[in-house]
């Protein structure tokens, strides 16, 4: 049995947010209805944005609160601050969700319950995606997710690009003391391969991608795509290093199949 099922289940909500003053009405108004404990973790957001995240926060002080990160550290930092912060508080599982209002807040819900059927995996949400897709996102995530079916031996991750999942708090954060996990645009492919490497199951969920008309996107397409890039040369180096291990759990697996 493992740490998390032996814990009361008690699971939270995660949000990163980087100047999106317009969108967190919206996605507030959408949490609320979740019934759980948010942060938004405020990362060195601007002056109008962290005056929005207090106006909030002093509004829904019941069930809505503030980790703030001194200067701009990128979408995986403020998401793993907040998960300390979870973990601090004595919560076991964080939803973690953008705060662009991509993603359906009235999926979670769903996401909490598989959380709580399945204690000791990722929840992880897989696109649904309608016509406001920008084509260039749409297949670069897909050549990415490609390779990470390659760096796994495994299709079990179907989506390792999207900002809607369900995390075990303790197994997040120890694979981030570690190795530090990639702080930007990186993180959730990073995160997510890493913990699968480790022995995470995932479960998959099919869920809601609307790109709002009016949507922010801080995704930088330099920098971002040269950290994408240097992100898969790491996991394509981890995954020759761990092929015995890897190839040795596919066997097995195969093997139960057959057995069963």
């Amino acid at each position: 049995m493992t740490v998390e099922s032996k814990t009361p289940f008690r699971p939270c909500v995660v949000v990163p947010v980087f100047d999106h003053a317009h969108a967190l009405p919206k996605l507030v108004e959408g949490l609320r209805s979740s019934g759980l404990t948010c942060w938004l973790v405020d990362d060195g957001s601007g002056p109008a944005c962290a005056s929005t995240i207090d106006r909030l926060v002093a509004a829904e002080s019941s069930w809505l609160r503030v980790e703030r990160l001194p200067r701009n550290r990128g979408k995986g930092a403020a998401v793993l601050s907040g998960f300390r912060a979870a973990q601090r508080a004595g919560f076991t599982h964080a939803v973690q969700i953008d705060a662009d209002c991509q993603h359906d807040t009235r999926d979670i819900p769903r996401f909490v319950d598989a959380a709580r059927a399945h204690p000791a995996a990722i929840i992880n949400g897989v696109p649904q995606y309608d016509a406001s897709v920008p084509k260039s996102r749409f297949y670069g995530r897909y050549i990415t997710n490609v390779l990470v079916w390659l760096y796994t031996l495994s299709l079990e991750i179907r989506d390792s690009m999207c900002g809607f999942r369900i995390y075990p708090l303790a197994r997040a954060v120890a694979l981030d003391d570690a190795a530090p996990v990639g702080p930007r645009m990186q993180f959730d492919t990073d995160i997510i391969v890493r913990l699968h490497w480790s022995g995470v199951r995932v479960v998959n969920l099919k869920t809601a991608v609307t790109y709002p008309i009016d949507g922010v996107s801080h995704f930088d397409l330099l920098r971002d795509n040269l950290r994408m890039a240097r992100l898969h040369l790491r996991l394509a180096a981890g995954f020759v290093l761990r092929l015995p291990v890897l190839l040795a759990r596919r066997l097995a697996g195969q093997s139960d199949v057959q057995g069963s």
